[in-house]
């Protein structure tokens, strides 16, 4: 790797230039061929924007062409659960390879991989579980959970009941009818989204209450919330409402824990006008919050389960979508009165995804990773509170389990936003990341979220946290520099 003179691949200038030029040759055939995901795709494709080729990594560090290595503080995307460069995953893997690499799960067909994975899922998940089905990823669950509302409900012969609503800053799905479900601006604008027929009511989001709410405890602020959706559900007639989805966590919309009584408070009003609820488990299924799954921490008893991501560790797409009882018996009833169900996905149940799964989840279960994320993870959020707590452009430092999250501000004691135009949350993932340190950040708004390994130990997130500051303190210098932010009257430490 080249170093030009009195740089490291920490400071803040080194950049693409100091890549050598093998690692710059691949990113070169990289910008003329590759379509990549929620990029700027003009500034890659002429070089404005960086790139870099990931080759390997090795617990809770990747590292690129050159042999730079990074703190992945953000597990992929909040999926490697079990750490890099598990070989018994591999292994697994390869040996059903060998065996069966692929065969269709249609009109009865299935695998051994397959029918254990159902097996330990719906154990995992508990009372009132099931079936599972299967898809690639998280988008295509929830297209499935769609469908399954719709079904339901023409079953039942309710065909007004069709409406689903959703949540401001939820994250559903990239897409048409999941991105309608996600409530980022981003994923709407210019797609002609959301779909008619799909809702947002208001976000759990206690930090970003408005001005008049400012008074609230958090269990108000969720009887407000939940008074919020059964508004909305009035205004658009129960008869026409069919389904409520929510993450336990908000996720990609910020890594938002809900107020106290949030579910409780949902729940009851979801009940009241019979609207199904999914659970999407994305996230926070397989131990990233310190529970098998999300609902299990908050009390949710969901009717339809959405997982991916942690349900592999990554190592190979999967999704699954878990039918509860009250679904499946009237799924049951349709296939009796119409045929089969007109639902199904080529790579559903595909074998090399299931025995991964399989192989991951027996690490999680055998390593006790679900325990080390609810221990290290209350270490994880001591340790951020400690660490930004005080400092003067952090209005907020929240989390649980393995998810944690800054959001910054002009002025934390009034919770002001900062200018967009100043970029602040991309400049400080962008000055992480000159530490050696993937942290992400968040989509509308000035938010670093954090989603570490599950085999993070308390040294390992001491320098997750240390990476961190030296990243927020660089950038707090710099704005102060620049005139956007008046002198901290303590020193930055």
């Amino acid at each position: 790797m080249k170093i030009l003179p009195g740089r490291t691949p920490g400071s803040l200038d080194y950049r693409e230039n100091d890549m050598s030029q093998q690692h710059q040759d691949l990113i070169d055939r990289d910008r003329k061929v590759t379509f990549h995901a929620s990029s700027h795709l003009r500034d890659f494709a002429h070089g404005d924007a960086p790139g870099r080729v990931i080759t390997g990594g090795q617990g809770i560090t990747i590292r690129d062409k050159d042999g730079r290595e990074f703190i992945d503080g953000f597990a992929g995307l909040y999926c490697v659960n079990i750490g890099y460069g598990r070989t018994e995953v591999a292994e697994a893997i390869y040996q059903q390879a060998l065996e069966l690499s692929y065969y269709h799960t249609y009109v009865g067909h299935s695998n051994e991989p397959q029918i254990a994975l159902s097996e330990k899922i719906i154990e995992l998940a508990g009372p009132g579980m099931s079936k599972v089905y299967y898809g690639l990823g998280g988008s295509d669950a929830n297209e499935t959970q769609l469908k399954l509302v719709r079904y339901y409900n023409n079953v039942l012969g309710r065909p007004q009941k069709k409406k689903v609503i959703s949540r401001m800053r939820g994250y559903h799905g990239s897409g048409l009818a999941t991105g309608s479900l996600t409530g980022l601006k981003a994923f709407h604008d210019q797609f002609d989204l959301p779909f008619e027929g799909i809702l947002h009511t208001e976000a759990p989001f206690y930090y970003h209450r408005a001005a008049e709410q400012q008074g609230m405890s958090e269990r108000e602020f969720s009887k407000h919330c939940a008074a919020k959706l059964e508004e909305m559900i009035l205004a658009e007639g129960p008869e026409t409402v069919a389904a409520f989805i929510g993450e336990p966590v908000l996720g990609t919309g910020g890594i938002v824990p809900p107020p106290e009584g949030y579910w409780e408070a949902i729940q009851a009003v979801l009940a009241k006008y019979d609207v199904l609820l999914i659970a999407d488990e994305v996230v926070c299924g397989f131990g990233r919050i310190g529970a098998d799954f999300g609902s299990h921490h908050y009390g949710i008893k969901p009717d339809l389960i959405t997982v991916a991501k942690g349900l592999t560790s990554a190592y190979q797409p999967l999704s699954g979508v878990i039918v509860g009882d009250r679904v499946w018996k009237v799924l049951e009833q349709g296939t009796g009165e119409y045929g089969p169900i007109g639902h199904g996905w080529t790579y559903s149940g595909h074998a090399l995804g299931c025995a991964a799964a399989l192989a991951n989840l027996a690490i999680i279960e055998r390593e006790k990773l679900t325990e080390n994320a609810a221990e290290t993870g209350a270490y994880l959020q001591r340790a951020m509170a400690d660490a930004f707590g005080d400092h003067p452009i952090v209005g907020d430092v929240r989390g649980v389990g393995m998810l944690a999250a800054l959001e910054f501000s002009a002025n934390p004691g009034k919770r002001e936003h900062f200018d967009p135009a100043l970029k602040v949350g991309p400049r400080i993932a962008a000055a992480a990341l000159d530490e050696n340190l993937i942290a992400r950040a968040m989509p509308q708004g000035d938010i670093l979220g954090f989603a570490p390994p599950l085999i993070a130990t308390p040294a390992q997130v001491d320098e997750i946290v240390a990476r961190a500051r030296r990243a927020v303190d660089k950038v707090t210098d710099a704005l102060v520099r620049e005139g956007a932010l008046k002198a901290v009257t303590a020193p930055v430490a």
